[in-house]
């Protein structure tokens, strides 16, 4: 996901595509497809300023649907890279896609996390946190921030919100719909009309190299070893239960299906979520001091 800013070629020359196989697809194809497309673009270093609005705030809107059902706003905060950026696009797909309902409680929710004492905010994040008295209770903030995660899932029944987005994306009024050949020609053409493509590339290769989060080297490194082709890495649940434990956990996807990452000061090891098989594992390099 980038979380570029650039606006160099308008945005309102741009509308939202999608593929035309998934066109006639279930809601849930039409919004993976737009996700897709967003993903492309953004892997060919295309900016959110040259990405159609309504395709990213489709596309937040998912990832936010995504994250609160992975572990509620918590999940959300943990995940997303620069909240102010994405709770904008946000609130505009909620309001663009007519989930009222929802977006009056992104908004209540989002109110309430702001408002958290650092204490709080830490106990709402990771349950195994201690206040700084050290009492092992809930403050009533972060119980009615539990309250309004309970409020989500139950909204969900009424106001579906993959059911509001997909519908939004097919009646786009300028949407395209592109085969797989044309979507390809598609982003290319918008590629080559960045005008600093060469530096952007650079930025990229360096970024890539020094930005990587040390929890993706690790998943790309355990594909590796397991013979796996990473495609996506879903989120990082702060409160995974592992034999017993709650640990930080990352969920992937490769090509042979989903995996969790965990891993201590000693190894990291690629599990199957359900069997809970270790399929892969790296150990960490231990740095010895000189006396």
């Amino acid at each position: 996901m980038s979380n570029g800013l650039s606006t160099t070629l308008p945005a309102t020359n741009y509308a939202a595509v999608l593929p035309r196989e998934s066109i006639n697809g279930s809601d849930a194809d039409v919004v993976d497809a737009n996700v897709d497309v967003v993903n492309a673009m953004y892997a060919e270093l295309l900016d959110l300023g040259e990405i159609a609005p309504n395709a990213l705030r489709s596309y937040y809107v998912d990832f936010y649907l995504t994250q609160s059902l992975g572990g509620g706003f918590a999940q959300y905060v943990f995940t997303a890279p620069e909240r102010e950026d994405i709770d904008a696009y946000i609130r505009a797909g909620l309001e663009g896609m007519g989930a009222a309902a929802h977006l009056d409680l992104f908004n209540r929710t989002a109110a309430a996390f702001d408002s958290l004492s650092e204490d709080e905010a830490d106990a709402y994040l990771d349950r195994d946190a201690d206040l700084d008295d050290g009492a092992d209770v809930i403050p009533d903030a972060v119980r009615h921030l539990e309250e309004l995660d309970g409020e989500f899932e139950t909204l969900l029944e009424t106001e579906d919100l993959t059911a509001l987005n997909a519908a939004w994306l097919r009646d786009q009024a300028d949407l395209l719909i592109l085969d797989e050949e044309e979507l390809d020609r598609h982003i290319a053409e918008r590629v080559s009309r960045i005008p600093n493509l060469a530096e952007r590339q650079a930025e990229a290769a360096e970024d890539e190299l020094l930005d990587t989060p040390e929890f993706e080297v690790i998943i790309r490194e355990l594909c590796d070893v397991a013979g796996h082709t990473l495609l996506k890495i879903t989120m990082g649940d702060p409160n995974y239960d592992h034999d017993g434990q709650t640990t930080l956990a990352w969920h992937f996807t490769t090509d042979q299906g989903e995996f969790l990452m965990l891993d201590d000061e000693q190894e990291a090891v690629m599990i199957h979520p359900d069997t809970k098989e270790i399929l892969a594992a790296v150990e960490f390099e231990v740095e010895v001091e000189d006396d």
